[in-house]
């Protein structure tokens, strides 16, 4: 993938999605490898459906953002417009936050206790080692307007 990398971009290395589906699949694995109890309240799976379409819906409004702007959702393209607008006047990551909360939705189905722990490690893996990356890039491509943007709208939520 070196070769793919934009080198006007936040060189973010590796798919985030492929972060998340990699730590919930492991959260799955990790509960009859190590023996943890599974949870039996059966009114998670209705709230685990509803928690992953929404959001399925974040990721869906995120990335038609991002392609109505022109941009590239690949966190190792060059950014051509920062994007401001529908969800992104309230999170200036919305496509990362549906993910986790597909993740969560598919934890909570699945009534697994080592998914529901997958998504915490998701959060803290694309925070630290992908937006971390993607702000500096940001800063340095959109300036003052980026800032003002960082100023007024939240991380995450």
């Amino acid at each position: 993938m070196m070769a793919l990398v934009d080198q006007d971009s936040a060189q973010v290395r590796f798919p985030p999605p492929l972060v998340v589906l990699g730590l919930l699949l492991l959260g799955l694995a990790a509960e009859p490898a190590f023996g943890l109890p599974g949870i039996d309240v059966a009114a998670l799976r209705p709230i685990g459906l509803v928690v992953g379409a929404l959001g399925a819906a974040i990721l869906a409004s995120g990335l038609f953002g991002f392609f109505k702007a022109g941009n590239d959702p690949e966190p190792w393209k060059k950014d051509t417009a920062l994007v401001t607008s529908g969800l992104y006047r309230f999170s200036r990551n919305p496509m990362y936050l549906g993910m986790v909360l597909v993740q969560l939705g598919i934890a909570l189905f699945a009534q697994s206790i080592g998914g529901l722990v997958s998504v915490p490690l998701a959060v803290l893996l694309i925070d630290r080692f992908v937006i971390a990356r993607e702000e500096p890039h940001l800063i340095a491509t959109f300036g003052e307007e980026y800032r003002a943007y960082c100023a007024r709208v939240r991380r995450w939520i």
